[in-house]
């Protein structure tokens, strides 16, 4: 029973989105950033059980990814909604996810499954991502932090999103160019 723990908290971080991006919509960045911040802790509990107890599965591997797209982007979106994230970081940060999403359904569909983890330019931009929305947050929610980092921080974010798309991208193609010809 244990070993479905994190596919429960996968389904659980997916199940805060709503009230994350409702607390926002609402102007309750304290509630926003708690509960974004109980979500994004989600996503390394999750991993963790599931790599120290073997509790891995088709399901998580699937969950997992989809847990942390749907929350980031609907929390962009929210936030730049509320004119508190740059339109071009949030653009930067949906269109990669579309293109990782994209890619991995175009390859699964024509080529099998893609082989490969998460590279450590998309484990950076990933935590660069919740880094920039909790700052965010923490902004709006009145907590004074300087507008040059937090232009600084976008700008960081921005980059390794640019770069971890393009390199999602090579090693779709790098894969698929290496396949034996059918």
């Amino acid at each position: 029973m244990l070993r479905h723990l994190p596919n429960a908290i996968c389904v659980l971080r997916i199940a805060l989105t709503w009230p994350t991006v409702s607390a926002i919509n609402e102007g309750d960045y304290v509630l926003a950033l708690l509960l974004f911040a109980v979500a994004a802790v989600s996503d390394g509990v999750d991993g963790y059980l599931a790599k120290r107890f073997n509790w891995v599965s088709d399901l998580g591997r699937a969950l997992d990814p989809l847990a942390d797209k749907i929350l980031l982007v609907a929390v962009f979106l929210a936030l730049t909604w509320q004119g508190l994230v740059p339109v071009w970081l949030a653009t930067a940060a949906i269109a990669r996810d579309v293109l990782i999403s994209a890619g991995a359904i175009i390859y699964r569909l024509w080529f099998g499954d893609p082989k490969g983890r998460p590279s450590v330019i998309s484990k950076i931009n990933t935590a660069l991502q919740i880094a920039v929305l909790v700052v965010v947050l923490l902004v709006a929610a009145g907590v004074p932090a300087g507008s040059h980092f937090v232009l600084v921080l976008s700008m960081v974010t921005f980059a390794t999103t640019v770069a971890s798309g393009a390199d999602y991208l090579a090693r779709f193609a790098r894969q698929a160019w290496h396949l034996p010809a059918r």
